[in-house]
């Protein structure tokens, strides 16, 4: 990662940071990372900006891939988690394992929407906002 790259992530997990710890956000997520390399020269300042503003962090290796966010901006990307409450972690784990169980079941083409919704609300995105990202996002993950 070149400094100017480090430095804009660095600068982007400050403001979420910020964010957080106001409880502006219930949960923040970096931009995605390409490398674990790139993973680990990021985490001792993720961690500074932590104590910092006396707030959490989560080195997330699988991030949660629902229809919110076009596919190829998290598959096969690493992102740093930020949240002031352990029970916000709690809520994003489970619905990971939601999505795990539900393709696991067969049944993830009926709880997609709402798992997107469910992790749009953990983002503290309105409804309105999930929706029109739902709508705009053209590259879904297939199965």
């Amino acid at each position: 990662m070149n400094d100017k790259d480090y430095w804009y992530h660095c600068g982007v997990m400050d403001a979420f940071c910020e964010i957080v710890a106001a409880g502006v956000k219930k949960l923040a997520l970096s931009h995605p990372i390409n490398s674990e390399e790139e993973l680990c020269s990021l985490l001792p300042y993720a961690k500074q900006l932590c104590r910092q503003y006396g707030i959490q962090y989560y080195e997330e290796r699988e991030l949660l891939i629902t229809d919110l966010f076009p596919f190829r901006l998290n598959k096969g990307h690493y992102n740093i988690l930020f949240f002031r409450e352990a029970a916000t972690l709690q809520a994003y784990l489970a619905l990971k394992k939601r999505k795990e169980d539900a393709l696991r079941l067969g049944i993830y083409e009926q709880q997609r929407t709402k798992l997107a919704l469910d992790f749009g609300e953990l983002l503290s995105y309105d409804l309105e906002s999930c929706l029109k990202k739902l709508e705009e996002n053209t590259e879904k993950e297939k199965f």
